[in-house]
């Protein structure tokens, strides 16, 4: 789902957008990409044990990507039972999301589809964004965090759904789930295509394709644009989350995970390249029909392209009923094929760490985690639900992932060592890796990331919501959820210290293995 709904700001993506996010890709991404693979098929493990074979006092990376994996299924899955409403929505002859006469409509409302020479202003609310904000979010009955309202039950019960779905494409393990993949992983691309050809026939739609193609080169100058370009790499890709070790812990030791990694990763970037024109193509239609700007169509990034913007424009295509389902279902199997692989990261790490009791209960383990995850989604469930879901979307992901990103490489590079790296690489495909990889596995792919870290920490882009202006007490919130998650590298690091007998300098097991 990151690549096409997890767009930066319109204000950020041109076509300048697409130089950081390959830098970004070339040194940040596909190489940890690559350490991640060979890593998980090596030492065929998850995401907590495997460093007792790499470095043990890092060993609470694995669980900081736990909770960070965990922190993910809290917000990502309410996402998709908000798909899955609109789904189940889009069953109608005319899209509630069409017009202005429906009970959740305020005098705010303006069709500017069905009537010429309608000025759009500020107070100006389409259809589609009162049908996300009022009927299927109630966000208006909420204050703010301060009073987030009560739980949405139809939410709910698309968000049961959905963890129906994962526990049971789950409990077998990957041979179960590998199988459902097949479809949430291709089934996508047959409607993007479909929509990108739909999109490309659209008045205005030239107009949405250059701004996404026109350079801006002074944008490369501004921080939040590498930041947000290393996130979508990161995101899409899937370092850091425990994912790729978990995955390919399950790979046969010669596997070649070189070539996996090199065509995973072009493939993953020319599919955000497509979605882009997907995108783009509509915004420039619905930039059109407004007569206004392309950047000014979209005001919120993420979720807001895909709740408002897109099924706006779906509703005033002919076959819009059609386009709905197919959009929609293509949006719930891309969420479900994330959702899968953050799931298994987990269950792997934990069991591969406990395998003496966990071995033969991965059935009972597993619900516990669906359970757990849905527990841990109620708050995002709420008519305020979709505050949370931002602020954990912003603090319980964000930095931390980059800072275990880093703090992984310089634990394998480093402190594991790259010469023996590339002797477990040599060993698994019979050559080692080029002199590009190490350079980057050793110092460029690490300052890529301090630099976004420091620079994110340093100037902290404002966080808003439709309206809603988070309070400085909530951004203090945000940054203990980060905390949460990363202090677990320190706490070990400490407990490993003082548990281990001898000196420092006697302590060769903690520090390598």
């Amino acid at each position: 789902m990151c690549q096409t709904c997890d767009i930066p700001s319109l204000h950020l993506w041109t076509g300048a957008f697409l130089i950081p996010y390959i830098v970004m890709a070339i040194f940040g991404g596909v190489p940890l990409f690559y350490m991640e693979l060979a890593l998980g098929q090596f030492h065929r493990t998850g995401a907590i044990s495997i460093w007792k074979h790499i470095c043990p006092i890092f060993k609470g990376i694995g669980y900081a990507i736990c909770v960070i994996a965990l922190y993910v299924s809290f917000y990502y899955n309410t996402i998709i039972a908000w798909a899955l409403f609109y789904f189940y929505s889009s069953f109608a002859s005319v899209l509630p999301w069409t017009n202005c006469d429906n009970a959740w409509n305020t005098e705010n409302c303006t069709n500017y589809f069905l009537k010429d020479n309608v000025t759009w202003n500020n107070y100006s609310r389409s259809p589609a964004e009162e049908f996300y904000t009022r009927n299927v979010l109630e966000i208006h009955k909420s204050d703010g965090l301060r009073n987030v309202g009560g739980v949405r039950w139809q939410l709910m019960l698309c968000l049961f759904l959905i963890f129906t779905i994962v526990y049971f494409s789950l409990w077998k393990g990957v041979k179960t789930s590998g199988k459902v993949v097949w479809v949430t992983a291709t089934l996508p691309y047959v409607v993007l295509f479909i929509l990108l050809i739909r999109g490309a026939t659209l008045p205005g739609a030239w107009k949405g394709v250059v701004f996404y193609l026109k350079p801006k080169w002074e944008k490369l100058f501004e921080t939040s644009v590498w930041v947000d370009a290393a996130a979508q790499i990161f995101f899409s890709l899937g370092p850091g989350f425990g994912v790729l070790l978990a995955l390919s812990s399950y790979n046969p030791f010669t596997n070649n995970c070189y070539r996996d990694a090199i065509v995973t990763s072009l493939v993953n970037c020319l599919t955000s390249f497509m979605s882009g024109f997907v995108i783009f193509t509509v915004l420039g239609y619905m930039a059109e029909k407004r007569n206004v700007n392309v950047e000014d169509v979209a005001r919120d990034k993420g979720p807001s392209l895909l709740f408002i913007t897109y099924p706006e424009a779906i509703a005033n295509m002919t076959g819009s009923t059609f386009f709905a389902i197919i959009f929609f279902v293509m949006m719930i199997t891309l969420g479900l094929d994330s959702t899968f692989g953050g799931l298994e990261a987990i269950i792997t790490a934990v069991m591969d760490e406990y395998p003496d009791y966990l071995a033969n209960r991965r059935e009972l383990f597993v619900l516990g985690l669906v359970v757990v995850c849905f527990l841990g989604s109620l708050s995002t469930l709420t008519n305020g639900g979709a505050y949370v879901v931002k602020l954990l979307e912003e603090f319980g992901v964000g930095s931390s992932i980059i800072a275990v990103g880093f703090l992984e490489a310089i634990a394998v590079s480093w402190f594991y060592g790259i010469t023996r790296f590339s002797n477990d690489i040599k060993s698994m495909l019979g050559y080692s890796p080029g002199l590009f990889w190490k350079v980057c596995w050793v110092a460029i792919s690490p300052a890529f990331l301090a630099y976004i870290i420091v620079s994110s920490l340093l100037k902290p882009p404002p966080l808003q919501l439709f309206d809603y202006k988070y309070p400085d007490w909530s951004i203090t919130v945000g940054y203990v959820i980060g905390a949460s998650s990363f202090m677990w590298i320190p706490i070990y690091m400490v407990y490993k210290l003082v548990w281990t007998p001898g000196s420092l300098k006697q302590q060769p097991n903690a520090v390598n293995h």
